[in-house]
């Protein structure tokens, strides 16, 4: 009797249990096309034209852009619209470095993402007092005074800038051009792998709590003027890398361009019209920017007011942008950072 109650045990069905899942099968062959992608990029300099590579490029620090812009406003309910302080102030940090300091100028790209993280601090500090439209309207208040600053900084080429091909004609050309494609890759995609990475970590939890309401996050002991410093110090440290690659291909800088208010709009638009908040949002905005761009050339200006269209559609008809809108209908997420119940079998029982 005891044997057949043994065997009875054994042959019983797994009982149900729960486990914790992120990945997914979509995201799991997300992530290998990216891989994939990647791969293809960094081999380009082997097989490319030089005009293809600086185009990938382009794409790529755009990329970057809308990423760090998309985790200040849509994750940390930041909505700045002076981020292009930062994109002169690691452009003419280069030309510091580089041009006034002899370093190399690809290792001076680093230091201008440094230089800007370390300036974003005592910045926030003064932005951080005010809030809503006043916050928006003070970062760009911001970015006009750096402007001013170096406009009338007579050893940076004043209002007029500076040129830093001499330093770039010591370099041999399919090396200056592969350099630069690499760093923008690095970038490009290194910003979507690091939102992606820190929205799974303990600060993303607490960046999606301030998101969805900071009264609520604050009341679970999550510090939401600490949270929104670090976040604000990321992205610009990210504007800042992206600043001194824009300007490391355009071989000339001036505190017009630098400091240039189109470089936010811009990337708001990509943003807005992709999805706030959505890792996926930056990468599909970019790619519409782009191919509108690329397409309506030949008409002048004529490809910002299709977009500028096309940012308006989409928020009155899908408030989450595009990727918002694909994710509530179909559910699906190409980089999900919630965690999932999944409902499986447990171990076989022992008797």
């Amino acid at each position: 009797m005891s044997t057949m109650a043994a065997e009875s045990v054994h042959s019983a069905p797994p009982a149900p249990g729960f486990a914790v899942v992120r990945a997914t099968r979509t995201s799991r062959i997300a992530l290998t096309l990216l891989a994939a992608l990647t791969a293809l990029l960094a081999s380009l300099p082997w097989w490319a034209e030089a005009s293809t590579m600086r185009t990938a490029s382009e794409f790529l620090y755009y990329l970057a852009l809308a990423q760090m812009w998309n985790l200040l406003a849509g994750y940390g309910g930041l909505g700045s619209f002076g981020q292009q302080a930062f994109v002169g102030l690691g452009g003419y940090a280069l030309v510091v470095f580089s041009l006034k300091f002899g370093l190399d100028p690809f290792f001076s790209v680093l230091l201008g993402g440094l230089v800007c993280g370390v300036i974003a601090m005592p910045v926030s500090k003064l932005l951080f007092r005010l809030h809503g439209a006043y916050f928006a309207v003070g970062t760009w208040v911001a970015a006009e005074v750096f402007r001013l600053l170096v406009a009338n900084m007579s050893w940076l080429g004043g209002g007029s800038g500076v040129s830093i091909t001499t330093v770039m004609q010591r370099i041999d050309d399919w090396w200056r051009d592969a350099a630069t494609l690499w760093i923008a890759i690095a970038l490009g995609i290194g910003s979507l792998l690091a939102v992606f990475l820190l929205l799974r970590s303990r600060l993303g939890l607490g960046l999606t709590a301030v998101r969805d309401s900071e009264a609520a996050a604050e009341s679970i002991g999550i510090s939401v003027p600490r949270l929104k410093f670090w976040v604000y110090v990321i992205a610009a440290a990210g504007f800042g890398l992206a600043g001194a690659l824009i300007f490391l291909t355009k071989l000339r800088i001036s505190p017009d361009s630098a400091f240039a208010i189109n470089w936010t709009i811009t990337v708001v638009f990509i943003v807005v019209i992709g999805g706030l908040g959505t890792i996926e949002g930056p990468l599909i905005g970019t790619a519409l920017y782009f191919l509108l761009r690329d397409t309506l050339s030949d008409y002048g200006s004529w490809y910002l007011i299709v977009f500028g269209a096309l940012a308006i559609a989409v928020m009155l008809l899908m408030r989450q942008g595009i990727w918002g809108f694909v994710r509530q209908r179909f559910g699906l997420e190409l980089f999900p950072v919630q965690r999932r119940l999944r409902l499986e079998a447990t171990a076989e029982r022992r008797p």
